[in-house]
C-alpha cells in the first residue's frame, strides 16, 4: 500500500528537487519490529520520490549503539554525511510528517532560519545539550516544539534533538510524567509542556546548562 500519492507526492516531489546537497534518512531498526518495518516502507516511499536528492540507509541495533542510539526505531538526518543532531524516534507521522519535511529541508541546506537574539543566545551553548519533545501524531501544536528544538540543533553542534513519538514510547513517556504534548525536557534538567516561543525556548535550554 502506497502511503503517499496525489497531490502530496507531487508537493514533496517538486520540493525535494529544490534541496541544495543530498540528504540521507539513516534509519535504525530491529528485525521484525511493526514499528520499525512500517518505519522503513514509509521512508523507502519518500526515498524513492527523487533518489538523486534523498537516499535511504538501514541499519540494525548494532550499528545504533555505536553511534549512541539508545531506542529504536530511530530516523537521523545527514546532509552530504554530516550529521547535525536531528533525531526522530517512532513514526513521524500526522503532524509530524510535516516536521521530517522541514527538517530534510534544513539539513540540505545546512543551516536553520533563527532570528538573532535567538542565534546568539545558541552562539553561547559550548556544552552537551540533549532536547527530547515528546508527542503525537493528532497534536497540531508540537511540530512547532519539534521545528524549534531541530533548528537549534542545526544551528549548534553542541545540540541534539530528538522528536519522541510518545505512545510507541510509553516507558520513556512514563518516566518523564508525560501527560500532555507536546512536553520538552532537557538535559533531564528543564521541563516544560506546550509550544513556546524560539526565544523563549533558547532561555530555557541556557537555564538547563546552569541547572
Amino acid at each position: 500500500m502506497a502511503y503517499i500519492t496525489g497531490e502530496d507526492l507531487e508537493y514533496i516531489r517538486g520540493e525535494f528537487q529544490k534541496l541544495p546537497r543530498k540528504v540521507t534518512l539513516k534509519l535504525f531498526r530491529e528485525e521484525g519490529s511493526p514499528t520499525g518495518d512500517l518505519l522503513v516502507e514509509l521512508m523507502g516511499e519518500l526515498a524513492a520520490i527523487e533518489p538523486g536528492k534523498v537516499s535511504l540507509e538501514i541499519a540494525g541495533p548494532t550499528e545504533a549503539e555505536s553511534v549512541g542510539i539508545d531506542k529504536l526505531p530511530a530516523l537521523v538526518l545527514q546532509g552530504d554525511g554530516e550529521d547535525y543532531g536531528v533525531r526522530f524516534f517512532g513514526i513521524p507521522s500526522g503532524y509530524e510528517f510535516a516536521s521530517l519535511l522541514e527538517a530534510i529541508r534544513d539539513v540540505a541546506a545546512g543551516q536553520a532560519e533563527l532570528e538573532e537574539e535567538v542565534a546568539t543566545k545558541l552562539a553561547a551553548v559550548t556544552k552537551p545539550v540533549h532536547i527530547q519533545v515528546f508527542v503525537t501524531p493528532t497534536c497540531p501544536y508540537c511540530p512547532f516544539a519539534v521545528r524549534a528544538a531541530h533548528r537549534f540543533a542545526i544551528a549548534s553542534s553542541s545540540i541534539q534533538a530528538d522528536m519522541v513519538m510518545a505512545p510507541d514510547f510509553p516507558e520513556l513517556s512514563e518516566r518523564y510524567e508525560v501527560m500532555a504534548v507536546p512536553t520538552v525536557v532537557i538535559n533531564d534538567a528543564v521541563r516544560f509542556e506546550g509550544a513556546i516561543p524560539e526565544e523563549e525556548f533558547a532561555a530555557r535550554v541556557l537555564e538547563a546548562l546552569k541547572a
